[in-house]
């Protein structure tokens, strides 16, 4: 949940930014063939036929998908008030999430929100009542089937306590001081100060370097940056003595003396002091920093009860994003002589160019060296980071039989290879820009033939007791589409906490002053009553997304393994993503790993199995045509493999990255010619030609659909089946409408003998579809139609094999009904709002008939009676009082235009009666269309709780469930806080807006008729 780094950007104020932030389904699902005679039908079709728990199909895959296991259930992020908790609620609160449906805990101290101290002595992260608590909270997880994960340290960054700022162990900067000499005088007396004061507790420092550098001709030393000459850098250590400089400049031009100086950052975890003595963030570049993590693990908290109960129930380590804050440069001591080593050159006469002020450069020579040392000294950063602190980290968790899962990006370092090498790699809904962040982390990810890339969930800023189910599940559905498959929702916060008001302790709210971000799920909002079915959906979204292999149809190379940029693939991103082409990006150093490899024109075929690869200039650097001379010459044996490549652009500027050596970019050059001589290889002068490379190289996608803005998917297969997870986009990218989408949608298939079935993943079932076309040349089209940020699978699996049962005989490829299914014989049954004769194609060529009789017209549903419980403040900060209000409504309106519920927050429960007539049979079936819904809803008739309903569509197919006579439907609705809790919190709550709660409609009740013939 932090500010990611942009592109690259030489300017003295871009350097190194960091955290910024902090400081500021389905028509559901829908899959058919044809359109649909009215909305209403339309919005529904796929629903049940009959309510059920249990998947048609069989078999293991069936099996787990109606029951997923927690291992692919959604998390939570679990905010503690540091150690002051108590065993009794802590075991409650696992009993409520798992309750709920949810599989996994993340135990994180985070108190930025509590108003009065908490003992860090007594009650600190790492005390004996911390330990205790986590223990606990170990134990009766175990009992209800719920992982736990853990943060590594207090808060963030990974910090612990025992050591200073002094310490090796603790983080580290690079502090300057600077001194104008003029040409021919003498500069004698104590070297300059640092520009940047040290951090409370900084009491040490070591001096690095002092040089001498001149200022540029008709440049002013004092601008910021100060434009330098870079030859004229020059080492004055041996004229130091006991910290005092003597040394009589040139007499040309004016000069620059720079002392620099190591010393600690002084950096602490975000939030109030969690322990005592304070804690400190470690160096994450260092031995040291990471040993002082582990040892104090070992010697304080991995208790032998501890030990057993994270083998038994334990599941990942977690480090939140790299947020090294410093107001000098970023440092690590021995890093001058690991970048000689790793980059055969030295650092020093190019060290003015990376100090910095403030996150500012302070000092530049030309353009082209400043990118290329301070590139240089970040791909050296990624390294000692991956070597010193991810890997042993890793080696370690996995000892004790837990995972690590790290949010791998923060500064300009590798994140793409991190993800690699990670167990489980993370990214953020708050942080990331769009959708191409994800899908950075997800080429690392599978690249390195890991399973899993998890999110962190359901940030928003000022969204504390505001945010809805709704726009939670729209935004990250998309996420899932780009490769997410694990949702860690953000977050449920322990009941109470020292100056908690009511509901009680939330992580961010308030905060600095504003209402706080994210959101305190949990028994304190009156949707957590329909919490289960939500993490029904996403826990069978997940089995999906984490079974098999993710499949690829393009692979994007960056010239710089960078994640959270916001940039995006050339021409893919825009043009191809909505006609159906996938993409995911590639770092330099992925191409090193064992699955880079190429077999029968796949790259990485074990893995993505890309059917090309894409190369365009540096987007972080403006597109300049740089490239590392090892990807170079694995480029061309790629392509000399066959591998179809795609080059954007006149690369007859080509040069490496970084500092080259001599003959580089000659050598550079030769191989870039010997690329694009390669018959796989084609060559288009800009972006907007990438489709005529993919025409010439005869590049098909796996799945085919006409232009549209608004549908997403992502495709996984094992040896039984490939998945498609599709999504209607309502919130992502620029023209998302939030408006149902209807689009034929073509899928490759590897076998002729598949048939389409649909997974429902808010009710757990399986089923054949009745309505695609089986094209000649096997590939299956079918209609996905969705409402906005609905969802459904599909998937393509050999007949009467992958699921049990006889093989559907039939399908059907047209019909002039609405909607065509398949009956529990056999037979083909029609469905339609209005009655009349209906010709159906199959497959065969064959057309039959079958007739609808009457049906009744829509009926308007507008009387209703409202029970409404209102929430309101208890007589603690944890508890809530519940009033029930009984109102009679002659016509639906939101919950502020009624004057007993105008600040009312809680559960409404809508009652209305419908009485069908003689003509009704069971031959006839309705569509309850809700409308507007605030927010979480669900259906009841004739006191039958309906299966769980989509939350997206506000369609619910009652057909079953009505009879002749008179019906009664209940229809619960669920609310946020925020009503209430601008009244009963006004100081911080007050400046926000009312929302809409309820059931606003309008309601209707769209009969349809039923049809059955033979085929």
């Amino acid at each position: 949940m932090r500010h990611i780094p942009g592109p690259e950007d030489t300017s003295a104020d871009s350097s190194l930014r960091r955290r910024a932030l902090l400081k500021m389904a389905t028509a559901a699902g829908v899959v058919a063939a044809l359109p649909a005679a009215t909305a209403g039908v339309a919005a529904a079709a796929g629903a049940p036929a009959a309510p059920t728990t249990a998947p048609h199909s069989g078999g293991a895959f069936a099996r787990s998908f109606a029951a997923p296991g927690a291992r692919v259930r959604p998390k939570f992020r679990w905010w503690w008030p540091d150690a002051l908790v108590d065993a009794d609620e802590i075991e409650r609160e696992i009993d409520q999430m798992a309750a709920a449906g949810f599989g996994g805990v993340e135990i994180a101290a985070v108190t930025h929100s509590v108003s009065e101290p908490i003992n860090p002595s007594r009650h600190g992260w790492g005390t004996p009542a911390w330990v205790a608590a986590v223990e606990t909270a170990l134990h009766q997880a175990a009992k209800r089937d719920v992982v736990v994960d853990l943060t590594i340290g207090p808060a963030w960054p990974a910090a612990v306590p025992g050591i200073t700022p002094d310490s090796t162990a603790a983080t580290k900067e690079l502090a300057h001081g600077v001194a104008v000499v003029t040409g021919g005088t003498a500069f004698t007396g104590p070297l300059p100060e640092p520009v940047t004061a040290a951090a409370t507790g900084v009491t040490a420092r070591k001096l690095r370097s002092v040089q001498a550098a001149r200022i540029v001709a008709g440049t002013s030393p004092a601008a910021f940056p100060a434009q330098l000459e870079k030859t004229s850098v020059t080492d004055l250590t041996p004229h130091v003595s006991a910290d005092r400089l003597h040394w009589t400049a040139p007499d040309d031009g004016t000069w620059l003396v720079i002392a620099c100086y190591e010393r600690g950052s002084g950096q602490r975890p975000e939030g109030p002091a969690h322990t005592s003595p304070l804690s400190y963030v470690v160096d994450h570049f260092s031995e040291a920093g990471t040993r002082a993590v582990i040892d104090f693990w070992e010697s304080r908290i991995l208790t032998p009860r501890m030990r057993k109960l994270l083998r038994e129930t334990g599941g990942a380590l977690f480090e939140d994003s790299i947020e090294m804050e410093t107001h000098a440069t970023l440092w690590t001591p021995g890093i001058v002589a690991e970048f000689e080593r790793r980059m055969g050159y030295s650092l020093l006469p190019y060290l003015p160019a990376l100090l910095q002020s403030k996150e500012k450069y302070a000092f530049s020579f030309d353009a082209t060296t400043n990118k290329a040392v301070r590139r240089d000294y970040m791909e050296v950063v990624t390294e000692l980071y991956v070597e010193n602190h991810l890997l042993p980290v890793q080696k370690w968790a996995n000892g004790l039989g837990l995972e690590l899962r790290i949010q791998p990006y923060g500064l300009q370092t590798d994140a793409m290879y991190k993800s690699a090498l990670l167990d489980v790699t993370e990214g953020e809904s708050l942080g990331f820009k769009n959708l191409d962040d994800f899908r950075c982390l997800a080429g690392g990810r599978d690249m390195g033939g890991k399973l899993v890339l998890s999110n962190e969930a359901g940030g928003t800023a000022g969204g504390a007791y505001a945010t809805t189910w709704d726009t939670t599940l729209k935004k990250l559905v998309t996420q899932y589409a780009a490769g997410v498959n694990q949702a860690v929702f953000h977050g449920f916060a322990y009941a109470d906490a020292p100056g908690a008001a009511w509901p009680g302790f939330a992580a961010f709210a308030p905060y600095n002053g504003g209402t706080g971000y994210g959101e305190a799920w949990g028994p304190r909002q009156p949707t957590w009553g329909h919490a289960a079915d939500i993490a029904g959906y996403l826990s069978r979204t997940q089995q999906v997304l984490q079974t098999g292999v993710n499949k690829v149809d393009i692979g994007v190379l960056w010239q710089k393994g960078y994640a959270g940029s916001g940039l995006g693939a050339s021409w893919f991103s825009a043009d191809g993503v909505p006609v159906g082409w996938t993409h995911l990006f590639l770092g330099p150093r992925l191409l090193s790993l064992p699955g880079a490899v190429v077999r029968e024109r796949r790259f990485a075929p074990d893995g993505p199995a890309y059917k090309a690869l894409l190369v365009d200039g540096d987007v972080m650097i403006g597109r300049e045509h740089t490239l590392q001379l090892d990807v170079a010459e694995k480029l061309v044996g790629y392509a000399k493999q066959g591998l179809p490549i795609i080059v954007i652009g006149d690369w007859k500027d080509g040069h490496v990255p970084g500092l080259p050596r001599s003959g580089d970019n000659e050598r550079l050059l030769r191989l870039i010619a010997e690329l694009l001589a390669q018959p796989s290889v084609f060559n288009v002068p800009d972006r907007p030609d990438v489709p005529q490379a993919i025409a010439a190289l005869g590049l098909k996608r796996d799945v085919e659909y006409a232009q549209s803005s608004m549908l997403l998917h992502t495709h996984r297969a094992d040896t039984e089946a490939d998945y498609y997870f599709f999504a209607n986009d309502a919130v992502s990218k620029k023209g998302s409408t939030g408006t149902p989408i209807s689009h034929d949608v073509t899928l490759t298939t590897r076998r002729p003998d598949v048939v389409p079935y649909r997974l429902d993943a808010w009710t757990g079932t399986i089923e054949p579809l009745t309505c695609y076309t089986r094209l000649d040349d096997g590939r299956i089209r079918l209609r996905i139609s969705l409402a906005p940020g609905a969802t459904t699978i599909i998937a393509t699996a050999r007949a009467g094999k992958w699921a049990p049962g006889p093989a559907p005989s039939w399908n059907a490829t047209s019909s002039q009904a609405s909607e065509v299914r398949r009956t529990k014989d056999g037979r083909l049954e029609i469905r339609d709002g209005r009655p009349g004769t209906y010709a159906t194609t199959l497959q065969n060529g064959t057309t039959v008939s079958a007739t609808i009789e009457d049906v009744a017209e829509p009926m308007a549903l507008t009387r209703w009676t409202l029970t409404a419980e209102d929430w309101t403040p208890g007589a603690t900060a944890s508890s809530t009082t519940k009033h029930l209000r009984t109102i009679e409504l002659d016509g639906l309106r939101p919950w502020p235009e009624i004057p007993e519920l105008a600040d009312s927050s809680g559960v409404g429960r809508y009652r209305t009666t419908v009485t069908l007539g003689p003509a009704w049979t069971g031959g006839h079936g309705a569509l309850l269309e809700l409308g507007e819904v605030f927010d979480t809803y669900r259906v009841t008739v004739n006191g039958r709780a309906l299966p769980p309903a989509d939350q997206l569509t506000a369609v619910v197919d009652v057909g079953p469930w009505l009879r002749r006579g008179t019906n009664t439907i209940e229809v619960e609705v669920a609310t946020s806080l925020l009503n209430r809790l601008r009244v009963s919190n006004a100081p911080v709550f007050g400046v926000a807006k009312r929302q809409n709660y309820g059931l606003v409609g309008p309601v209707r009740l769209v009969p349809y008729g039923r049809a059955v013939t033979e085929v």
